[in-house]
């Protein structure tokens, strides 16, 4: 369904990014590559990554070679790199923050660094497969009121432009006592869907039935679809077990990954991109994916 802020002169143009992205199936597999900012070097470099990571441009070999929904970025990055790799479907994440600074000394908060009509006039004018653009917000962050008002606007000019939105909706400040619990995890999808966002993108709840308590996210994001993100790199086969539980037992309509994609060497990142992609998209099963990976 077309959100009623997109014009009918851009419902054709919105239906086909939608359709792009999720592959017509309503399921979004997106590859983060917004850590470059978020987690610093800390998920690029080290004994235990491979040295292809600590290249910006094995992120986009990545997206270009693996099967994917889109893949998410800052426009400097995409600016940089885009024309070599043209074909890759982009989200272009228009804030970000890195990790240095505690909820301790401050409150998060995620100033907005370009606008969307200055990403459609890039789209416009470099001929990339921009397809959507990213936000994230800090529920419970004493500069929530900010957050909300930037993302507002942002999911109101991308659907005026044709664009989707996705929404990275993780609560937390000093008012909030466990950022993973369901319920306040929910809080947030529920949040994310009066703003108006296409999906939601939140972190798995801990609890004894983590796909479980996710249902109430589900049912709060109402028709905002709601992703899951990938979180620090685990076995292959436990992850791909993980998306499985996530979809099919949670409601969840996909994943946001990064880090149990990117830190592995290419051929290995593609694999499980590819394996990945299979169980968000295709409906596969564990085993199938995970034969996909290992073959």
């Amino acid at each position: 369904m077309v959100p009623a802020d997109v014009p009918k002169e851009m419902r054709e143009e919105y239906e086909r990014n939608y359709k792009t992205i999720t592959k017509g199936r309503d399921r979004l597999m997106l590859f983060a590559g917004d850590q470059k900012v978020e987690h610093m070097n800390d998920d690029f470099y080290g004994e235990s990554v491979p040295k292809d990571d600590a290249d910006p441009e094995h992120l986009f070999r990545i997206a270009s070679k693996a099967r994917i929904g889109a893949f998410a970025a800052q426009l400097g990055l995409i600016a940089k790199y885009g024309s070599d790799y043209s074909k890759v479907p982009y989200i272009v994440k228009l804030n970000s923050k890195t990790h240095l600074i505690k909820t301790t000394q401050r409150d998060p908060f995620s100033n907005q660094w370009v606008d969307v009509e200055q990403v459609a006039e890039f789209k416009k004018e470099s001929g990339l497969n921009i397809c959507a653009v990213g936000y994230t917000i800090y529920p419970g962050s004493e500069f929530e009121g900010e957050q909300y008002r930037q993302a507002a606007q942002v999911i109101y000019k991308a659907h005026r432009n044709g664009l989707v939105t996705i929404i990275w909706a993780y609560p937390r400040g000093k008012a909030v006592q466990n950022e993973s619990d369901p319920h306040i995890i929910a809080g947030a999808a529920g949040i994310v869907a009066c703003l108006g966002s296409d999906f939601v993108k939140v972190n798995y709840p801990k609890a004894e039935k983590p796909a479980e308590a996710l249902r109430e996210a589900v049912l709060a994001a109402g028709r905002t679809r709601l992703l899951c993100a990938g979180g620090s790199k685990i076995g292959e086969r436990e992850f791909l077990q993980m998306l499985w539980d996530q979809i099919h037992i949670g409601g969840a309509s996909g994943n946001a990954t990064g880090r149990n994609i990117h830190q592995h060497s290419l051929d290995e990142a593609i694999r499980m991109c590819n394996a990945t992609y299979a169980i968000t998209v295709e409906d596969k099963s564990v085993e199938e994916a995970w034969s996909i990976y290992r073959d």
